[in-house]
């Protein structure tokens, strides 16, 4: 499906991104494989080639543009061309907003935000110099499209970066690359310190299966998240772009971009008492919800 083809997966080292690395290769794609730290970029890129596909490991920390610059040109100067980059690196301090100091907020947001707004600018440049079209895949998360309870800048992040999908997938069109975010969901070890997680993602690290009341509702390994990357990485994804596409376990649904729910007029504008009786009346069941959904955690225990 993928044959010929040249992907860059940064913070492929462990987790999803090694799942996405890998499962691209075994399509028939070159991977250039991301990651901070060496040790596991390197087994990544070795698994990979051991199983007789074609990979390199890229070692440093994504957010800066000479470093996105860099993995670009490791891609063409080892594989002659780029097709595809996956943004899916990031560090993650979760606190609440109180306790999220600045150091925090700019790690984070650095490593995710800036880095994909770097490798995924570098990308373009090089798509737009081939002249052959090329996809952007960025993840995003569930933190990014609704509430998530200690995660100020982690929230920040990943909404900056499904609105930037969007912007992007109108602005690349013409040169037909197309951009979509994935909003994965796995039993990794970034899940285990939820609540009710933690004993799940054990058992599953230790082999055995995850439950069905799980899979069901979008909980696997990061296995099951990497067949979405390898269609959206295809030619035959070039009808979909501007997308939030939520993946995990048995699942794929798709996110709505926002839209307005209700609007009301008033000849000659409002004043501070008329939109008072307007949210007190007309809007008062139109009200967002802002909680997370939550997981139904007692079905997968029971699963």
């Amino acid at each position: 499906m993928l044959d010929g083809r040249v992907a860059i997966v940064t913070g492929a080292g462990r987790g999803l991104g090694r799942a996405y690395a890998r499962a691209l290769a075994a399509a028939g794609a070159a991977v250039v494989v991301n990651d901070l730290d060496a040790e596991v970029a390197a087994e990544t890129a070795d698994a990979i080639t051991g199983a007789g596909g074609a990979a390199v490991a890229h070692v440093g920390a994504v957010g800066g543009s000479e470093f996105a610059d860099a993995l670009v040109r490791r891609a063409v100067d080892e594989f002659g061309r780029l097709d595809v980059m996956i943004t899916n690196a990031g560090a993650l301090r979760d606190r609440t907003l109180r306790n999220t100091t600045d150091e925090d907020f700019d790690l984070v947001v650095t490593s995710h935000l800036r880095g994909t707004f770097t490798c995924g600018r570098a990308a373009a440049a090089r798509f737009r110099e081939q002249g052959e079209g090329g996809r952007l895949i960025l993840v995003g998360s569930p933190a990014g499209q609704r509430a998530s309870f200690g995660q100020t800048a982690y929230s920040a992040s990943k909404g900056a970066i499904a609105a930037m999908t969007r912007t992007w997938a109108v602005e690349l069109a013409k040169i037909d690359v197309t951009v979509n975010a994935i909003v994965p969901t796995a039993l990794t070890r970034m899940v285990a310190t939820m609540a009710g997680l933690g004993d799940l993602v054990a058992k599953v690290d230790a082999g055995e299966p995850v439950p069905e009341a799980a899979r069901r509702q979008g909980l696997g390994s990061p296995d099951d998240v990497a067949p979405l990357i390898v269609y959206l990485a295809s030619k035959e994804s070039a009808h979909v772009t501007g997308q939030a596409i939520a993946a995990g376990g048995d699942r794929i649904a798709l996110w709505t971009h926002p839209g307005e729910v209700a609007e009301q007029f008033r000849p000659g504008g409002w004043t501070a008492e008329s939109a008072g009786e307007l949210f007190s009346g007309a809007y008062a069941d139109r009200l967002q919800e802002f909680r997370p959904t939550p997981l139904d955690l007692d079905a997968v225990a029971e699963g």
